[in-house]
């Protein structure tokens, strides 16, 4: 958020910013879901509703996941929020107590490890570097955890890098978590939807017994969706959690918007063949993405299974020297680098615990990230 508002203030200032920084989809929110939600507010549906989430879109979540997920919850087990930030902050509150440890994989999406210190907990990193495709591993779970874990976040696939779990990664890791029965397990599955190359999602509830009963599977209408600002996150998990996170939310936020809530009754009881559409367009702009960047001298770009984000590595361009004599000494220094002369917004990778490496969202027009990526090779090539 930071990169793009100095790219908006640069924007306003006449420069052609090309903004690769934020991660949301740039299609419009489906027509049958914004008429449900005109519908609403013609009904009157524009009062307090239940603190987390009305009957009807309970019994859709419900639906959801075990059509999609073959897991099944009971609507006293389903919370809904503002958003899926809000999820996860509801049940880390609720939850971490002082010194309590949390364990979060390297790359991690930004705010993982500010919620876990607002709670007073501490996060534990596994660095999870490209050689091991940005994941954490069953030896490094294991080697994480203590008697002071109380929780295990897995976003899949993942913000920033894209990486996903394969069923026998995520049985391997629930191996380990059985012999760890005090742990939580926060399964972020927010980018569900997008995933490419036939690769087959999976997430930790569908293990079922124990390990299913202290997993909270974290969900939303945001990217697949295309309704980030309707602001519509939800999770599934133990009763007692959802009871004391329903708690926490009625003291804060109260309801999410009612409107909203009516909305994502129709995107997941609706038509759904615009999610298909919508993958294929980011599946055609990842392969190009990632075929023009990897020509970029001194750039490494791997192949993501999903979401809307690659990851290149820039440590060929460390200690190399700008045209105005100044050296890249780190990936927030090149990311600086590409603002300034390529007009290019995009966030350094020291944001989410992993360098040298950046975060590029692919989420826009095949046009701008052409010209992304050819004012990025110009750049580069003028770094001595």
């Amino acid at each position: 958020m930071a990169i793009t508002e100095k790219a908006r203030r640069l924007t306003l200032a006449q420069r052609p910013i090309i903004g690769l920084s934020q991660g949301e989809p740039d299609f419009d929110t489906p027509e049958h879901i914004c008429a449900a939600a005109i519908e609403a507010m013609k009904e009157g549906k524009t009062r307090y509703t239940t603190v987390d989430g009305i009957s009807e879109l309970k019994e859709a979540i419900c639906a959801k996941f075990e059509s999609e997920n073959n897991v099944r919850y009971q609507p006293n087990q389903i919370s809904v929020a503002t958003g899926g930030k809000q999820i996860l902050y509801n049940a880390l509150m609720a939850t971490v107590n002082e010194g309590d440890e949390v364990i979060i994989s390297a790359p991690y999406w930004v705010s993982y490890p500010d919620i876990v210190l607002l709670c007073g907990g501490v996060p534990v990193f596994v660095t999870c570097g490209q050689e091991q495709s940005f994941k954490l591993t069953a030896a490094g779970l294991a080697g994480a955890i203590t008697p002071r874990t109380q929780w295990v976040i897995l976003n899949s696939p993942s913000n920033p890098s894209g990486a996903a779990y394969t069923e026998k990664e995520i049985r391997q890791l629930a191996e380990v978590l059985n012999e760890n029965p005090h742990v939580l397990v926060m399964a972020d599955d927010i980018y569900e939807h997008l995933v490419y190359d036939d690769f087959r999602f999976f997430t930790p509830a569908q293990i079922g017994g124990d390990l299913a009963e202290r997993v909270l599977t974290c969900n939303g209408m945001s990217k697949a969706y295309c309704m980030t600002g309707w602001r519509m996150g939800f999770a599934g998990g133990p009763e007692w959690l959802i009871k004391a996170m329903a708690k926490l939310q009625s003291q804060s936020t109260s309801n999410p918007t009612s409107i909203s809530q009516y909305a994502a009754v129709a995107g997941l009881n609706g038509p759904k063949d615009f999610l298909a559409e919508n993958l294929a367009m980011f599946q055609q702009r990842r392969d190009l993405v990632v075929n023009l960047l990897n020509q970029v001298p001194g750039l490494d770009c791997p192949t993501p299974n999903g979401a809307f984000y690659v990851y290149p590595s820039c440590a060929g361009v460390i200690d190399r020297m700008t045209p105005s004599g100044q050296r890249i000494e780190s990936d927030n220094d090149f990311v600086e680098y590409l603002l300034d002369e390529a007009e290019i917004a995009a966030v350094p990778g020291d944001a989410f615990g992993l360098s040298p490496h950046f975060r590029v969202s692919y989420a826009t027009s095949t046009e701008l990230l052409e010209e992304a990526c050819e004012r990025i090779h110009r750049a580069v090539n003028k770094l001595d």
